[in-house]
C-alpha cells in the first residue's frame, strides 16, 4: 500500500551507501533519527549485506548507524527544547498546557532514561521521542547516553541480519514491517485515549464554570 513511497527510498538508501559507504550510512541514520521518516531497516540491511560482501565491516556500519542516529537525535531533541514555547504552548491545535508539560517534565524526570533508552528499540516511535525529550527539557548527556545504548542493539541486530540473510536483504525488509502494526496500533489507541481524556477534561471544565442559577 505504502510500495510507491517506501520504494524509492529504499533505492535511495542504497545508492548513498553505494556511493559513499560508511558517511552515506551516517547520513541516512542522522536523518531518520532527526524526524524524517528514513526506513533505518533498509539502511542497516543493505549495510550488512555490503559486509557479507566484503566492502564493509559490521563494526564499522554500527559505528557509523549509531553515530548518525545520536547526532540525528540532537536536532529532534533541539525542536522540542527550543520549540516548546512557541509551538507546543502557544498554538490551540497542540493543546499543551503548562500543567500538562509540568506532567510531561515529571514523567521523564523519573523515567526519562529508560523512556529513550526502550522506545529507541521500537519501530516509528523511536524516529520522533528525541522532541518530547527536548520539550521536557531532559539532560542532554543523559539523553545522549541513554540514546547511544538504545540504538546499539537495534543498529547492530540490522546489521546482524543484513549479513546473514545476504542478498535477501529486502525479503528481510518487508518482513520487518510487519512488526511496524502493532506499534502503530498502540499509537493509535493511545491517541484516542488521550483524545477522549481531553475531551471529557473540556466537558467537565466546562460544568465547573457555568454559572448558577437561582431559584
Amino acid at each position: 500500500m505504502t510500495d510507491f513511497i517506501v520504494d524509492p527510498l529504499v533505492d535511495f538508501c542504497v545508492d548513498v551507501i553505494g556511493e559513499i559507504g560508511y558517511l552515506g550510512i551516517f547520513l541516512l541514520m542522522l536523518v531518520e533519527s532527526a524526524n524524517i521518516p528514513m526506513p533505518s531497516e533498509a539502511t542497516m540491511l543493505f549495510a550488512g549485506f555490503q559486509v557479507e560482501e566484503g566492502t564493509l565491516t559490521l563494526l564499522g556500519i554500527t559505528v557509523a548507524g549509531v553515530l548518525g542516529n545520536v547526532v540525528g537525535s540532537w536536532a529532534g531533541y533541539a525542536i522540542g527544547y527550543y520549540g516548546r514555547t512557541g509551538i507546543l504552548e502557544k498554538y490551540p491545535i497542540f493543546h499543551v498546557s503548562p500543567k500538562q508539560m509540568e506532567r510531561v517534565e515529571s514523567w521523564f524526570e523519573r523515567y526519562g532514561g529508560a523512556t529513550v533508552f526502550f522506545t529507541r528499540m521500537l519501530p516509528i516511535v523511536r524516529t520522533f521521542i528525541s522532541t518530547p525529550a527536548g520539550a521536557a527539557h531532559m539532560n542532554l548527556g543523559k539523553f545522549t547516553l541513554y540514546t547511544a545504548a538504545g540504538c546499539i542493539p537495534w543498529v547492530l541486530l540490522l546489521g546482524f541480519i543484513g549479513v546473514k540473510v545476504g542478498e535477501n536483504w529486502e525479503e528481510w525488509r518487508d518482513k520487518l514491517h510487519y512488526f511496524d502494526y502493532p506499534v502503530l496500533a498502540g499509537l493509535i489507541a493511545l491517541a484516542v485515549y488521550a483524545f477522549v481524556k481531553w475531551r471529557r477534561g473540556r466537558g467537565d471544565g466546562g460544568a465547573e464554570t457555568a454559572p448558577a442559577t437561582e431559584a
